[in-house]
């Protein structure tokens, strides 16, 4: 998503605690609201520059690399 300003991407974040991505995400991009979605879950199809989803196993480790959408 070019059209969004800041980082877009946190391919680094996969493998993490979902609550230490979330701080990160926020941290190097404040425009951004990271949100954590349990897999499976039911999203919105929307695409917004302020949302980033921090997709987690049961385990609440990341296992989809967050990007702003």
């Amino acid at each position: 998503m070019s059209e969004c300003k800041g980082k877009s991407s946190w391919p680094e974040l996969v493998g993490v605690q979902g609550t230490e991505a979330e701080a990160t995400i926020e941290r190097e991009n404040p425009l951004v609201d990271a949100i954590i979605v349990l897999d499976g879950s039911i999203v919105t199809a929307d695409v917004r520059c302020d949302r980033v989803r921090v997709w987690v196993n049961t385990n609440g480790i990341v296992i989809k690399v967050p990007t702003i959408g």
